[in-house]
């Protein structure tokens, strides 16, 4: 039985969002972030160290940070690497790094939008043709619908920090992005899919995902070889091309690692999902429902598939949220078919709550910025001075203003929301994706010298360089590989991991992790001269040793 689509549009309802209005609110969302701070603890830190030795003349087929190799794939490495090289002269090795994550982050966002454009386009997505005409014209209502999928995916909470970083997970975010936009683009594009899907599985593969890569073109396969559409159909060996060049480049780098650990329970993952797709995964549920009797077309079955193996990647893996990374660009386009058939007290519920959330939380982000800088009020000044003791407030007026701009930018949108604009498709996901922009970049501004200081290793390896001499040879045990990396890329430390044996180096130098209260017991030979700790750090100390020239001149007779 052929059921009708649920979509019932009209040509106004077709209009799309304004183009520089698009672009500046994704310039918002993916600039802030990546200017003016050090790498972060734990992951960002730790694929920096990696990216810094491997531009410092390390070898790039075995990454090492004081010996120890890294876990996932290596193009992530090569490239931040081949961009501290090439930029890191000009911006800082720092900053060189995040160029080509802050690219991948944007081109993940384009990808996502001309994915949701190719699967509206299809004959099945289209909205119920009027008997008398005036429904939308379909490249028009493909690109309204592509528009609330780009503003489901900004408004994803998951997002915002992985995002961000310069981990493996954003090369094979922009991977699993490249594998939908080539599945959905296969019926009305020639080469452009073809190329993109050669590139997307093996890109995944390269950084670590190879079995979530191999996952992914098995469902595209599927999906393609039941298509109505010859093009589609014929895309299919485009896609097991893709799936050998994945496990020929997963072999030769050696990223078959399987990451299957303990089943987490279903609450957690449940809260993982709640929060971390939100609200995509509210809008995801209502298309799934409305357009039901439409889930084997391939705008519904695509989507559903890609973040589906991403969910069982999260679950598999004890519920990781960078597994369930790389299924939100899918996700937010499965969302974006909810728009058509969204009721107007579903979005309605989502416009009040996203007004009154993301101003309270835009209100307490001022409210702390302003008790950094004058000490008031007292409390929340207070509660900053033990949370980060020692930090010193410095006011920058670009951080101010670019601040106040955002905030009265957010009162304009939320004034036009409320205002008589019932009819674009899109209109009740700019609330969500217009406050999650507005935290990040307030956040990422008037915040950011706090949240550097209290997330950074910097602090740190500024106290621990006071007791060790400029790039001094250094014996590690048992410190966590970030602050390893923390040690090397920012300190310029040579370290190495271990007590020590007669066929590595020997240092005058040790580092122990301890707490306040139970200090490590150094080897023989080893004289404690410090002990630091991050300023942000309760209990946990960085013990530095020396060692004592006594017993180094009796061995040395």
């Amino acid at each position: 039985m052929n059921h009708p689509t649920p979509a019932i549009v009209t040509q106004r309802a077709a209009r799309r969002l304004p183009r520089v209005a698009l672009l500046l609110l994704c310039a918002a969302y993916v600039l802030p972030g990546h200017f003016g701070r050090d790498p972060w603890r734990n992951a960002d830190v730790t694929a920096y160290g990696y990216m810094h030795g491997l531009a410092r003349g390390g070898d790039w087929w075995h990454p090492l940070i004081a010996g120890v190799p890294s876990d996932g794939g290596l193009l992530p490495y090569w490239l931040g690497a081949l961009f501290i090289q090439a930029l890191g002269g000009w911006l800082g090795p720092e900053l060189a790094a995040r160029v080509p994550f802050a690219l991948l982050l944007a081109a993940s966002l384009a990808l996502t939008w001309y994915s949701c454009y190719h699967l509206a386009r299809t004959e099945a997505a289209q909205p119920v043709a009027f008997a008398f005409g005036g429904e939308a014209h379909p490249v028009d209502y493909a690109r309204a619908v592509a528009d609330g999928a780009v503003l489901a995916l900004l408004a994803c909470l998951g997002l915002l920090q992985l995002g961000h970083e310069i981990t493996p997970e954003l090369v094979q975010l922009a991977g699993a992005s490249l594998a939908l936009y080539a599945v959905s683009a296969s019926t009305y594009r020639g080469w452009q899919p073809r190329v993109a899907m050669l590139a997307a599985l093996p890109l995944m593969a390269g950084s670590g995902a190879a079995s979530i890569a191999l996952a992914l073109g098995m469902a595209g396969g599927v999906v393609c070889l039941r298509s109505h559409y010859d093009s589609t159909r014929a895309f299919a060996p485009w896609i097991l091309a893709s799936a050998v060049l994945a496990v020929l480049l997963a072999t030769a780098l050696g990223t078959w690692r399987w990451h299957v650990l303990d089943w987490p329970s279903p609450a957690q993952v449940a809260r993982l999902l709640l929060w971390f797709t939100w609200p995509a995964w509210l809008l995801a549920g209502w298309t799934l429902w409305r357009w039901r009797h439409h889930l084997l077309h391939r705008h519904i079955a695509w989507p559903l598939a890609a973040a589906g193996i991403a969910v069982v990647g999260c679950v598999a893996m004890n519920g990781s949220d960078r597994a369930l990374l790389l299924g939100l660009p899918a996700l937010a386009v499965l969302s974006a078919f909810a728009l058509p058939t969204l009721r107007r007290p579903m979005a309605s519920a989502i416009d009040w709550f996203s007004v009154c959330f993301f101003t309270a939380i835009a209100l307490f982000v001022w409210v702390m910025y302003a008790a950094m800088h004058t000490g008031l009020p007292a409390k929340p000044a207070a509660n900053i001075a033990k949370l980060a003791p020692g930090f010193e407030a410095q006011f920058s007026w670009l951080a101010f203003g670019l601040g106040l701009a955002a905030t009265l930018a957010w009162g304009w949108l939320v004034r036009w929301r409320t205002g008589r604009h019932r009819e674009a498709l899109w209109r009740s996901l700019v609330l969500p994706a217009g406050g999650v922009t507005l935290i990040w970049l307030l956040m990422l501004t008037l915040w950011l010298p706090l949240l550097n200081y209290a997330r950074s290793d910097r602090p740190l390896v500024e106290r621990l360089a006071q007791h060790l001499p400029a790039g001094a040879c250094v014996r590690a045990s048992g410190l966590p590989r970030h602050q390893l990396a923390a040690l090397e890329a920012l300190g310029g430390f040579t370290l190495h991991q271990g007590l020590g044996d007669p066929g590595k180096p020997s240092c005058d130098h040790l580092l122990l992790i301890g707490t306040r209260n139970t200090p490590p017991q150094p080897p023989q030979g080893w004289v404690q001269i410090a002990a630091e700790r991050r300023p942000t750090d309760r209990q946990e100390q960085t013990y530095v040793f020396r060692r004592d020239p006594a017993t180094s001149a009796t061995e040395a007779r």
